[in-house]
């Protein structure tokens, strides 16, 4: 079994990196493979809506790297996707690869119908309930399974590393771990 993790951060190891590898220590516990894809190193081009990508499955333009990031999704088991907030949602690198992974998917249903997903965001301020809604409504309107926590699944920082002085939202993060662990484990098993 292989979770993934996806950060739209522009900071590769910042605060979105770091919540994510929190859920992460959950999921290695109990043997779960984990793999995390960092888009500040990847170039991501914003969606052309010409659905090209129709009985392709996936997108038909290779020139950055969508192409791979969004193979790697569709072959794991679970997903998790995390942004920081920027501009009280999303990031852009975040909203490009869920505007292109979302035309790929409507085209070609059931590339992830029944994945496990969980979305996460790292917030300063304000605007983490409009980043994990949009990463839910993603995952959601693809048929995921979505997976919560004891509260919203958001962790408080500016600097990169403060989100670890947020007890409450650390501890949601590891509780989240344990929830995706729990349902893929028993996804496993009616499999």
């Amino acid at each position: 079994m292989k979770v993934i993790g996806i950060s739209g951060s522009s900071r590769k190891n910042g605060n979105t990196a770091i919540i994510i590898k929190t859920v992460f220590e959950e999921l290695s516990k109990a043997g779960i493979e984990t793999e995390l894809i960092q888009l500040a190193d990847i170039d991501i081009q914003p969606c052309r809506a010409c659905f090209a990508c129709k009985g392709k499955k996936n997108c038909v333009f290779k020139n950055d790297g969508f192409s791979d990031v969004f193979n790697r999704m569709v072959e794991a088991d679970g997903i998790i996707l995390g942004s920081p907030v920027y501009s009280a949602d999303v990031s852009s690198k975040m909203k490009a690869f869920l505007d292109r992974g979302g035309v790929v998917v409507a085209t070609n249903p059931e590339l992830l119908k029944h994945k496990v997903g969980a979305s996460v965001a790292a917030v300063r301020r304000a605007g983490g309930m409009t980043a994990v809604d949009a990463m839910n409504h993603f995952m959601l309107n693809k048929e995921m399974i979505v997976v919560g926590s004891t509260y919203w699944n958001m962790v408080y920082g500016k600097e990169i590393g403060d989100v670890l002085n947020d007890e409450e939202g650390m501890e949601n993060m590891r509780n989240l771990g344990q929830n995706m662990t729990w349902l893929l484990k028993r996804l496993d098993k009616q499999g």
